[in-house]
């Protein structure tokens, strides 16, 4: 006869432990799966984020004439409109240092970078104006109220217009293969092939950034600059 000591629950303790085991098992296999399907999600939601262009500019096919930035007229002309603060862009203005390093003094680029109205002096001068200061035969430009942008019709950070000598548009797109992503891409090819030989084999690519004028976009304003303007 079984003794009760030997029961647990009215079964023999032995088969017990065995179900609890299993129940262990069970559940420990359900929460690395519900770990595992976490983490895919995460991972996908940031491939989808990075991935996803941004609103290309229906850009001028002709230089703005009431452009405050002069064109070359002897060479194509690039230019660059940035977010100071946008962390999507920081590819591109590495992107553009390449593009210049490429086409060897053929190129006159701009980088305009939008200063909305009210915010304080300096606010502009990033360390993505820095970086892009450095880079030899590009100028750097306050937009102040992106009047500039608004006249190449461009929304989003790291929008990229390449001009002929004659203000013809020749190419309207990102320089990035995807946002914030370093790297060889069809825009920065396409510029350096228009710059070399005058035709490239396409025209467009897609923009990665942040928007431009949006206040709620990833380029939030620092908090310790809200109280400034």
């Amino acid at each position: 006869m079984r003794s009760y000591a030997t029961l647990i629950n009215g079964m023999p303790a032995e088969e017990h432990l065995v179900r609890r085991a299993r129940v262990g098992r069970a559940l420990l296999l359900l929460g690395a799966i519900s770990w595992l399907s976490v983490i895919s999600l995460g991972l996908w939601i940031l491939w989808d984020f990075e991935n996803s262009p941004s609103q290309a500019a229906a850009a001028p096919h002709q230089w703005p004439a009431d452009s405050k930035i002069q064109p070359a007229r002897d060479r194509p002309t690039l230019v660059i409109l940035a977010h100071p603060h946008c962390p999507c862009t920081r590819a591109t203005i590495g992107e553009l240092a390449s593009i210049m390093a490429h086409t060897q003094g053929r190129l006159t680029a701009y980088v305009l970078f939008v200063k909305p109205a009210g915010f304080s002096d300096e606010w502009e001068k990033s360390d993505l104006w820095q970086s892009a200061s450095l880079i030899p035969g590009v100028t750097v430009v306050i937009d102040d109220e992106g009047t500039e942008a608004n006249r190449f019709h461009a929304v989003t950070s790291g929008q990229a217009l390449l001009y002929d000598g004659d203000g013809r548009l020749l190419f309207s797109g990102g320089v990035t293969a995807s946002r914030g992503h370093y790297g060889d891409n069809s825009g920065q090819s396409a510029i350096v092939s228009f710059v070399g030989s005058g035709t490239a084999d396409r025209t467009e690519s897609s923009v990665f950034g942040c928007p431009l004028f949006d206040p709620k976009s990833e380029c939030r304003v620092p908090t310790d600059e809200k109280h400034k303007h």
